[in-house]
């Protein structure tokens, strides 16, 4: 599957997170063959969780899936830039790549406000692409918060 296609699924995930009160954020796993291991959504809210955000919901999925939690080869797609948690748990799992839509600037942690996922110290450094479906995901963001605001 590709990036954005991938992109496009996450975005559906979003949505989903956005109809039970939960930030539109959605995360997918691609194996290194491009298959879907792993899905997510924000389900801090529905939860009562505060680790239940879309990445690690995924990653947990991708490694329940593989048998593993070494998720090397893996990509990680999702629709809004990580955070330091989400950024560390990626790094732990060794994922191969981390691809994410909107810019989170208050947040986020894989180039905005920190970028954990390159600092040297650690021992292991996914590749990053952003901006895939940039404006989509940005635009489900914006209407969420808009009419949380009322």
């Amino acid at each position: 599957m590709s990036f954005t296609g991938a992109m496009g699924l996450a975005l559906t995930h979003a949505a989903k997170a956005g109809d039970h009160g939960d930030v539109p954020v959605g995360a997918v796993v691609l194996d290194a063959d491009g298959f879907v291991i792993g899905v997510g959504a924000n389900e801090r809210e529905l939860l009562g969780d505060p680790t239940a955000h879309a990445e690690v919901i995924a990653l947990r999925a991708a490694a329940k899936h593989l048998g593993t939690w070494r998720l090397a080869g893996c990509t990680l797609v999702v629709t809004l830039e990580p955070c330091t948690m989400c950024a560390g748990a990626a790094v732990l799992a060794r994922v191969e790549r981390i691809v994410y839509g909107a810019v989170d600037e208050k947040a986020g942690a894989v180039g905005s406000l920190w970028d954990v996922v390159r600092d040297r110290r650690l021992n292991h450094r996914p590749e990053v692409v952003s901006g895939v479906l940039a404006e989509e995901c940005a635009e489900q963001l914006r209407i969420f918060f808009a009419e949380r605001r009322g």
